[in-house]
């Protein structure tokens, strides 16, 4: 049993320090529980606080990734439209060399007719080759090569994907108004051939954007679910639980009050000491 004593109050100081305790952790439940954050700053948990830090900016890279390809596929299917137009008037082209390549049968007056809507093909393709843009970056002209996109959180190549399409403009189609002409029937054949081509050049491009399109989905199809998890894992380390913060707010103000009161009775003990002076 301890001596009773006046200067020093062992119980009172137990109790007042008790009582100190469960305050700091009162203090710290309901900072968690008006936040909704079991980490709010790193002295709440130092290793989970880095692993959150870490775990942010992956998933905020994940979403800015989602978005770049989001714009990634808006661009190729800006080129898609645009190809689609030309491969359209190719035909179109394809159809008047055929005409004016069968001399025998082809007035005069038609030929020059076919040629005049020949060239302004010609001049519709340049056209659409030279002012096809997605924002300030032309698509169609061959300045568009070797581009990159961003598709990951990280700074690596495999968060890369390199991407390019070649000019579909007549010049490099290989029907240029100045080499290529259906005014006479071997112009018309050699245009025919030149034509034919171009389609298949044109074809080709397609074929390739749409496939780029496609791969652009897929990542973007994978970052979603990637980032849903990364949200989920970050959300199981940094958010609190509502159902035991509760309980432990119940506990710990219980404690508040009882160490509030021990508190009391025990800076009372000291006067048990005029008792004996009686």
């Amino acid at each position: 049993m301890s001596s009773l004593v006046v200067n020093t109050n062992l119980d009172a100081i137990n109790a007042y320090n008790n009582l100190n305790a469960t305050n700091l952790s009162l203090s710290k439940t309901i900072a968690q529980l008006s936040s909704g954050l079991a980490i709010q700053t790193a002295a709440d948990n130092p290793a989970g606080y880095q692993i959150a830090q870490n775990f942010t900016y992956e998933i905020n890279g994940a979403q800015q990734a989602v978005s770049n390809v989001q714009n990634g596929v808006s661009l190729v299917q800006t080129a898609d439209g645009a190809l689609n137009q030309i491969a359209s008037i190719l035909q179109t082209m394809d159809q008047l060399a055929a005409a004016n390549s069968s001399g025998g049968t082809t007035d005069p007056a038609s030929v020059a007719a076919n040629q005049q809507e020949f060239v302004d093909l010609q001049n519709e393709i340049q056209q659409i080759a030279t002012t096809t843009t997605f924002g300030t970056q032309n698509l169609l002209n061959g300045s568009f090569s070797n581009e990159v996109v961003q598709v990951g959180a990280f700074a690596t190549a495999a968060d890369q994907i390199t991407f390019g399409i070649s000019a579909a403009t007549i010049g490099a189609l290989g029907i240029a108004t100045g080499t290529s002409s259906i005014g006479t029937v071997s112009a018309a054949l050699s245009a025919l051939a030149s034509v034919q081509a171009a389609i298949s050049t044109v074809a080709s491009m397609a074929a390739g954007v749409g496939a780029f399109q496609n791969e652009l989905q897929g990542i973007a199809a994978n970052l979603t679910v990637m980032n849903q998890n990364l949200t989920a894992a970050k959300s199981q380390l940094v958010d609190v639980n509502f159902a035991q913060a509760t309980t432990q707010f119940s506990t710990e103000q219980i404690l508040m009050q009882s160490g509030t009161a021990m508190l009391s009775q025990a800076q009372q003990q000291p006067a048990l000491v005029l008792k004996l002076l009686t």
